[in-house]
C-alpha cells in the first residue's frame, strides 16, 4: 500500500497529516504509526494526525503521538491540521471539528495564522511551587529564573516518571518571565523529549502567567524556540478559563508518498 502524506509544522512542532476521509489507515497499527514518526527510519515528525468525516463537524481529527499511541489534544497539531483543510478545499476560512476532547473552532487569519479555540480549564492545581492543569492534554508548569540553564529532557523526564505522574504521564514546562513577555520549553509524554513548541503547553503556561502571576494584557505573547504564538482567555471563577484561544503561523512544508 502506498500512502499519501503531507507534512506540516506549527513553531516547530511538525506532523505527518494524512487525509483518511475514506477510512482505509491503519488506525491500530501503533507499530507503522512509530516507524513513520522516526526522523531516520521514516518520514520524521513529533506525531501523525488523520483527518477523517464527522456528521456534525467540518471534520475529524485524530492524533498520535510519535510512540504510536493515539493521545490528548495536540494544540499545534490542531491548527494544522485546519491549514490542511483549508489547502485540500474542505474548509474555507473557517473551521469546526471534533478530535479527542470535543469541539474546537478555528479561523485562518490573513497573516497565515490559524487561531485555535481551546478547550475551557475547569481547575487549576497547586503542586509545591508549581502548577498542574489540563488544557486539552495534561501539563505541569514550573517557573524558572533561566531558562537557558534548564536541561529540558533530564528535568522534564524526573517530573514526567515520577511517582505521581509515570502511569499516565504529564508535559512539563518551563517557563521564564520577562518584562510582559514569557518564555517556555516543553518537554512532551509521547515523544518523550524536548519539543521545539507545544500548543497547549504554551496555553497552560499563558494561563499561569496571567491570572496566578500578573493581571497582564492580552494576548498574552509567547515565546518558544521555534517560534512565537499568543494565546486569549477570559477568568470567569478562581480556576475557571473559558474562551480560551490559541494563535500562530502553521506552515505547509513537503507532501509526498511512502510504501507500508
Amino acid at each position: 500500500m502506498v500512502l499519501q502524506f503531507e507534512k506540516y509544522q506549527g513553531t516547530g512542532n511538525d506532523f505527518i497529516i494524512i487525509d483518511d476521509r475514506t477510512v482505509e489507515f491503519p488506525i491500530q497499527d501503533n507499530d507503522l504509526i512509530q516507524r513513520l514518526c522516526d526522523r531516520k527510519f521514516g518520514i520524521g515528525a513529533d506525531g501523525l494526525i488523520l483527518l477523517q468525516k464527522d456528521q456534525s463537524f467540518d471534520f475529524k481529527m485524530i492524533y498520535f503521538n510519535a510512540d504510536g499511541k493515539e493521545s490528548t489534544m495536540c494544540g499545534n497539531g490542531g491548527r494544522c491540521i485546519v491549514a490542511f483543510a483549508h489547502k485540500k478545499g474542505i474548509v474555507g476560512k473557517s473551521a469546526t471539528f471534533r478530535a479527542i476532547d470535543g469541539e474546537h473552532e478555528a479561523f485562518l487569519l490573513d497573516n497565515g495564522w490559524v487561531r485555535l479555540k481551546m478547550q475551557d480549564v475547569k481547575s487549576i492545581e497547586k503542586y509545591n511551587t508549581d502548577w498542574i492543569l489540563d488544557t486539552g492534554s495534561p501539563h505541569y508548569v514550573k517557573i524558572v529564573s533561566d531558562i537557558s540553564k534548564i536541561d529540558v529532557y533530564q528535568e522534564g523526564r524526573k517530573i514526567r516518571y515520577s511517582n505521581r505522574f509515570k502511569t499516565e504521564g504529564i508535559n512539563v514546562n518551563f517557563v521564564q518571565l520577562i518584562n510582559n513577555r514569557i518564555y517556555v520549553a516543553t518537554y512532551e509524554r509521547g515523544v518523550e523529549n524536548e519539543t521545539l513548541s507545544c500548543g497547549t503547553g504554551v496555553t497552560a503556561a499563558g494561563i499561569i502567567y496571567g491570572i496566578k502571576i500578573k493581571d497582564s494584557e492580552q494576548p498574552i505573547k509567547i515565546d518558544t524556540k521555534g517560534g512565537s504564538l499568543e494565546i486569549e482567555f477570559n477568568k470567569t471563577m478562581k480556576n475557571n478559563i473559558e474562551d480560551i484561544w490559541l494563535s500562530g503561523f502553521a506552515e505547509f512544508i513537503f507532501k509526498g508518498e511512502i510504501g507500508i
